[in-house]
């Protein structure tokens, strides 16, 4: 009879029950030997989608590495909760960048390794959409025009979580934040403003352009693996709600990450120089008010007079999106 030790790094979080399916068909958080590069003791909020998507992601890329990889980290709530001086929760070759400038620094980390010989040590810069899609929007461009041998991984939360819930240009349209407030005949963040970065991605025609979610384990996981495959400038742009800033219930988190996908307000697809390849099939698409109602950021549309030409708007955005990535299994593009 065969043996399999199992060692257990963080107690409660090992996902035994994935150690009963077969070797090709777990994922890399079920197997024994995950690097575990976000260890536990950090101080993300309960439910954190950020921290759930940086472990799984930054493992994946361990796996595929063999453990030769270097991060460089924008200032966020990703480096806030998971480095509070003195400590610290990576057990990775990790570097903290500003704000704004993580893909340059980056593209240096890879410089010097080339510089030194060392071409089997792979570099991921990682940020939210604070970090990417606004203050650090110029490097990231730059990176990407370079084509260099960098993968930049946006944990997206949609909006300034760290310093208070503001908003940012990921932040979705008629959400409440600090800086939006639910006032006025068009309460909320403004219709038509703010950027798709994955959209911006595939116009530099890098090689590697993806979407996740938290929800889709081994979808995230398989994204990253082939991302680190690859040479060049790579970008994998990740769902992750924020409970705290969205107003959501902890244990919704992944909830929430699946009824974005399967709304059609988040696309998950993959792209490659510029075209996109394929996309992850929506299930049974269901009507935006079910992503929509359990976040207290749009409470305000659900009131005694339900705002139902922004809700409208919104469904129709949701729409577009979904003919546009061909999101339904009979619209022909699939993973």
């Amino acid at each position: 009879m065969s043996h399999q030790p199992v060692k257990f790094y963080q107690t409660g979080t090992f996902t035994v029950g994935n150690r009963l399916l077969g070797e090709e068909d777990r994922s890399v958080q079920a197997r024994g030997d995950r690097s575990n590069a976000l260890n536990s003791g950090h101080r993300a909020c309960q439910g954190c989608g950020e921290a759930l998507g940086a472990r799984y992601a930054i493992d994946a890329a361990m796996a595929a590495t063999l453990g030769r990889m270097v991060a460089a980290n924008a200032t966020g709530c990703l480096e806030v909760f998971s480095t509070p001086y003195p400590e610290t929760s990576w057990q990775i070759p990790w570097i903290h960048s500003l704000f704004g400038n993580t893909a340059a620094v980056a593209t240096g980390i890879a410089a010097a390794m080339k510089v030194k010989g060392k071409s089997d040590v792979r570099v991921i810069a990682q940020g939210g959409d604070g970090g990417t899609t606004d203050i650090g929007f110029g490097c990231l461009s730059g990176m990407f025009e370079r084509n260099d041998d960098v993968l930049y991984i946006c944990y997206d939360n949609e909006g300034y979580m760290n310093t208070g819930v503001q908003r940012s240009s990921a932040t979705p349209a008629a959400a409440r934040t600090a800086t939006t407030a639910a006032v006025g005949p068009e309460p909320g963040n403004v219709f038509g403003q703010g950027k798709f970065v994955p959209a911006i991605a595939m116009a530099h025609e890098i090689p590697y352009v993806a979407t996740a979610t938290v929800a889709d384990l081994h979808d995230l996981e398989a994204k990253v693996t082939k991302a680190m495959s690859i040479h060049g400038a790579r970008y994998i742009h990740i769902l992750v709600p924020c409970p705290l800033g969205w107003g959501s219930a902890s244990h919704d988190t992944i909830r929430l990450a699946r009824l974005a996908k399967e709304t059609g307000l988040f696309p998950v697809f993959e792209a490659e120089y510029g075209e996109q390849k394929s996309a992850l099939a929506i299930r049974r698409q269901v009507p935006v008010e079910e992503f929509l109602r359990p976040q207290k950021r749009f409470a305000h549309l659900f009131g005694a007079k339900p705002n139902v030409q922004s809700l409208a708007r919104i469904q129709a955005q949701a729409n577009r999106n979904i003919r546009k990535y061909g999101l339904l299994q009979e619209e022909g593009i699939h993973a």
